[in-house]
């Protein structure tokens, strides 16, 4: 959830509103843009169609002092079939006026046919320079099929910044957006590539100066670390980094996924040495952080683990919990979703803090509607966190 400029928060589904037979859907539709008032009043702000319009928008909004929001889809567009899952486009790159008007600012060709290694399935937040251009992240596409980080100028032309290699000396699969300091610098995470222990590469954090020049600055190993950060990085004052690592960590947790351990939240300084500053265990902390996280103006860190939690939840899986961690690393848990009809669950996504300090973010599952197991919530979640008064 991100705050407009006219009070109300907006975010975005995967799945969902007007256009039910989305190319490449599940009868679900192609995904929307939505606001939601300071009582809880939901209006859908635009539909997405697929072709030419985009479908299926993973990434939070940005906003402008105007009021236009900016997003990715990561499907849809062209209309043409991609390397990845995406049937109906390799994903577009959008805006939406304060009207509610939708336009598109790039329509990402992906690898084949594009003659240039264009990139494909944008799944992370762009960041918005002061002359209106855009920049950001793909998962897929580009020369080497690894992703590319893009500018796009506000006459729609796309520049290609970087073309990840998907191997040990670059890294690949970029799923978060960019965060940029004082000096033009960007930085962003990989989820794989890099090397280490991890199936694919146990992923990265980049740094990409102004003049183009790309710099890994940390691989992950799969051990104690943490590994495949799927969400972006926060920088302090100092430029320190932090961010989360999906899996790896305790090896003892999660034996049964995928890929073993629960993720970590690690801090890298500007010396490029990694710390890690909590290790999820599953139950009760939490397990798997896929958002980027949140951090105050005393240097607390927030987030959301999709699984964790209460063990009885969900199968087993559990529902995921609300973290905070504070300037001495000490987590604690603000929040464990219970799941069902009246509480989320999967909280897959970031958070937002207003300036009281109450936390509103969403949920993939829980609530009602007619999904299997709901269609998800808008949740806000009070302080005191020893009150766990959630909304």
């Amino acid at each position: 959830m991100i705050p407009g400029v006219d009070g109300n928060l907006y975010g975005t589904t995967v799945e969902g509103g007007a256009n039910v037979n989305c190319p490449g859907g599940f009868g679900m539709g192609c995904g929307t843009v939505f606001a939601i008032d300071s009582v809880g009043n939901e209006r859908v702000v635009y539909s997405f169609a697929g072709s030419p319009d985009g479908s299926t928008p993973f990434a939070s909004l940005l906003s402008d002092a105007a009021g236009n929001l900016y997003g990715t889809t990561a499907a849809g567009g062209n209309g043409k079939a991609c390397l990845s899952f995406n049937p109906d486009g390799c994903g577009t790159a959008f805006k939406i006026d304060s009207a509610g008007h939708e336009s598109i600012l790039h329509n990402f060709l992906g690898f084949f046919g594009s003659g240039r290694g264009d990139g494909e399935g944008p799944k992370g937040s762009l960041f918005q320079n002061a002359d209106g251009s855009v920049f950001g992240a793909t998962a897929y596409g580009g020369r080497r099929s690894a992703g590319v980080i893009f500018e796009i100028h506000p006459d729609r032309k796309e520049r290609i910044l970087h073309d990840f290699d998907g191997h040990g000396s670059d890294a690949g699969g970029s799923y978060a957006g960019l965060v940029r300091d004082s000096m033009g610098n960007f930085y962003g995470t990989t989820y794989q590539g890099g090397g280490g222990n991890c199936i694919g590469g146990c992923g990265s954090v980049f740094k990409l100066d102004p003049a183009g020049v790309f710099t890994t600055l940390y691989r992950f190993t799969g051990g104690k670390d943490g590994g495949n950060p799927y969400g972006g990085l926060v920088m302090d004052a100092s430029g320190d980094l932090f961010g989360t690592a999906q899996n790896y960590g305790n090896l003892a947790c999660n034996k049964q996924g995928g890929n073993p351990g629960c993720g970590t939240v690690f801090k890298l300084d500007r010396v490029r040495k990694l710390t890690v500053l909590h290790t999820f265990a599953g139950s009760p902390d939490g397990a798997s952080p896929t958002a980027t996280l949140l951090r105050d103006a005393s240097g607390n860190l927030y987030g959301a683990t999709p699984f964790g939690g209460d063990s009885s939840c969900n199968g087993g899986y559990s529902c995921g919990v609300v973290f905070k961690i504070n300037t001495s690393g000490l987590e604690s848990v603000l929040y464990t979703f219970k799941g069902g009809a009246h509480d989320g669950e999967v909280p897959y996504g970031g958070l937002y803090r207003d300036n009281a300090g109450d936390l509103f973010g969403t949920t993939v599952s829980g609530g009602k509607g007619p999904c299997q197991q709901g269609c998800g919530i808008v949740f806000e979640l009070i302080p005191p966190a020893t009150e766990q008064d959630a909304r």
